[in-house]
């Protein structure tokens, strides 16, 4: 192609010859790191709120052990417990929702308004982060109450 060009134009020099395609991947690399990047820091944040709230449920899950062996003892079923553990793991993660969604959508006005060709967008994407935010939460909340629900009670009430 070089070749056939150089015959045909000969007073100029053909530097680079490139596909549409090509040239449009080169010109999108900044976009790509940049989504790259929020990507890999939206997964990591849902890391680091998963391992707290796997923590605080862990460490309520340790205080409370015995009151669930006596709550196993008289009667309660290992799903009573497990749905005990995860209805304050949602109550948990309803509380932020609440706090922080309006922040979120704060924050997103603020940061469209600073930025020229930022559109503020609408509310699916914060839709979509509070599903997701939950489903992370909801996981790392079944941990700590699958291992309530497994409290032996006469090891429980030993405890103190």
């Amino acid at each position: 192609m070089r070749r056939l060009l150089g015959e045909i134009f000969d007073a100029s020099t053909v530097g680079r010859v490139t596909t549409l395609e090509e040239q449009v991947d080169a010109a999108i690399v900044p976009e790509r790191a940049i989504a790259t990047l929020s990507g890999f820091l939206a997964a990591a944040g849902a890391l680091i709120a998963a391992i707290g709230l796997y923590g605080l449920l862990a460490y309520t899950v340790a205080r409370r052990t015995r009151e669930i062996g006596i709550r196993i003892a008289l009667g309660a079923t290992r799903g009573n417990v497990t749905r005990m553990v995860m209805a304050e793991a949602s109550r948990l993660v309803a509380v932020g929702v609440v706090l922080g969604a309006p922040v979120a959508w704060w924050g997103k006005r603020l940061a469209a308004a600073m930025l020229e060709h930022l559109s503020p967008g609408g509310i699916v994407p914060l839709l979509i982060a509070i599903v997701a935010i939950g489903a992370v939460a909801l996981f790392a909340a079944y941990i700590p109450a699958r291992r309530a629900a497994r409290v032996e009670p006469v090891i429980a009430l030993r405890l103190e």
